[in-house]
């Protein structure tokens, strides 16, 4: 054997990928995360519970400014708010008023 070079039956000593203990890694606690065919993930998890493919839950924004600065980006062109949805609807009642009107004005 050649400087450190480990054969593939030697064992190898320090610590596994994402921080996992040493030693055996069938042994290491799975991830669980759901997947795409329904059943749990059987990757060896990380500290926080999920393994390097699926990361864990979201923490999501915690400050208003993040939660914001999120509401705007989803935003993808206003159509639907609360201040779109009022101004169609402010139009079309002036539409039907203008409506009523002209069709008073015609008949008279």
């Amino acid at each position: 054997m050649k400087g450190n070079r480990a054969t593939p039956h030697t064992r190898r000593y320090g610590w596994l990928k994402n921080n996992n203990p040493p030693g055996d890694f069938t042994k290491a606690p799975r991830c669980g995360a759901k997947t795409r065919r329904g059943t749990p993930c059987c990757g060896p998890a990380m500290a926080n519970g999920r393994c390097r493919l699926h990361g864990g839950p979201s923490t999501g924004a915690r400050t208003s400014e993040g939660i914001e600065r999120i509401r705007r980006a989803a935003t993808k062109h206003g159509w639907f708010t609360r201040e779109r949805r009022d101004e169609r609807e402010q139009v079309r009642r002036l539409m039907r008023e203008f409506r009523k009107l002209l069709h008073e004005t015609v008949i008279e």
